[in-house]
């Protein structure tokens, strides 16, 4: 696991390999740093036996491990870094598959930031709206959620910077609240998992009731994580909730399943028949997922195979049809847009 940047021949990408010699990393600031060690999670604590995760045995534990470690890897790239151009050069060393998730973390990095600055959102707008953040906004609106889990809700007024150049703000902004519920189930798996808390609503973009919805789905992603891309332990984590939130989580573990992998063609095909009445909700999160890599430029092999097998669709009409379920605010009325985008979804696949 690459460590914070610092003066060496060898710099580290998001899964820990070599890559370009000869650069150098500058000179942390001491604020930067305070802000690192107060706030990064350590490379070995996102490790799932770490967390004592029961898909800390599952064959899929090393590839679903790396990247959490990405998402570390983004955060320590920005914390401290003095601009831009710094971090996205960074940002390019990490994999294709994982870049992301350094993303994500860098995200995270630059929310808090400005969060506990003046302002509101420069840095972060910078990043989003740059030529190597625009690939990977769907991911970036998750490294928000991130830090909104790392900071008082006081300050979420200040987290969601206005985003030039992309359609999908602010609808997706709602993937920040997914990723909100997703560190919080990661982070305090006993509370939100095992207990099955629920947080206070929150009126992000006017609907305070959809808060809960929109974090049920990333603690459905986390559920793919904590047991370790296991079709059956999934599903069984899943029934433990009460009964209204099993749509949200299942869409949920269908982007997880999609965009990050995991399972074989048979563990694929086992998560669906898992997944039940709630097959639709399953196929609707794969659906996301693979229009998110779509979108990034990225589409790994079990991209591919996931929302074949999830929605019965391949990535490339699985991307053209989110596009066209798409609605604008203006048009949903009182129910948010990013949930009648995932109800069109839901409706165009069956």
């Amino acid at each position: 696991m690459p460590k914070p940047p610092r003066r060496h021949d060898h710099e580290l990408s998001a899964t820990g390999g070599p890559v370009a010699q000869g650069q150098e990393a500058p000179v942390p600031t001491v604020l930067g740093s305070l802000r690192r060690l107060a706030l990064t999670p350590s490379p070995a604590s996102v490790g799932f036996s770490q967390r004592r995760f029961p898909g800390a045995s599952s064959p899929a534990a090393g590839h679903l491990e790396a990247i959490p470690r990405a998402v570390v890897c983004g955060f320590e790239w920005a914390i401290d870094a003095r601009d831009l151009w710094e971090i996205e050069r960074r940002l390019e060393l990490a994999d294709p598959p994982l870049r992301g998730f350094a993303y994500e973390g860098a995200t995270m990095a630059l929310t808090v930031r400005d969060a506990m600055g003046p302002g509101r959102g420069n840095r972060t707008r910078e990043l989003l709206s740059g030529r190597g953040g625009l690939p990977h906004i769907f991911l970036n609106y998750i490294g928000v959620g991130f830090a909104m889990a790392r900071l008082p809700r006081m300050l979420w007024g200040k987290v969601l910077p206005a985003v030039s150049g992309s359609p999908y703000h602010p609808v997706m902004s709602w993937l920040a609240v997914d990723g909100y519920g997703f560190d919080r189930a990661y982070f305090d798996t006993r509370r939100w998992v095992d207990r099955q808390y629920r947080p206070a609503p929150h009126p992000w973009q006017g609907s305070p009731e959809y808060f809960r919805r929109a974090a049920d789905q990333g603690v459905g992603r986390a559920l793919w994580f904590i047991h370790g891309a296991r079709p059956d332990h999934v599903a069984a984590a899943v029934g433990r909730f009460a009964g209204d939130r099993h749509g949200d989580l299942w869409s949920g573990v269908g982007l997880a399943a999609v965009f990050a992998g995991g399972a074989s063609p048979a563990d694929l095909a086992a998560l669906r028949r898992a997944a039940g009445a709630y097959a639709g909700e399953l196929a609707q999160g794969a659906v996301f997922a693979a229009k998110a890599r779509d979108h990034s430029g990225t589409v790994p092999a079990h991209t591919h195979a996931a929302v074949t097998a999830l929605a019965g669709v391949g990535v490339e009409k699985a991307s053209a049809l989110a596009d066209e379920c798409a609605v604008p605010p203006s048009e949903s009325g009182r129910v948010p847009a990013y949930e009648t985008w995932r109800r069109n979804v839901r409706i165009r696949l069956q």
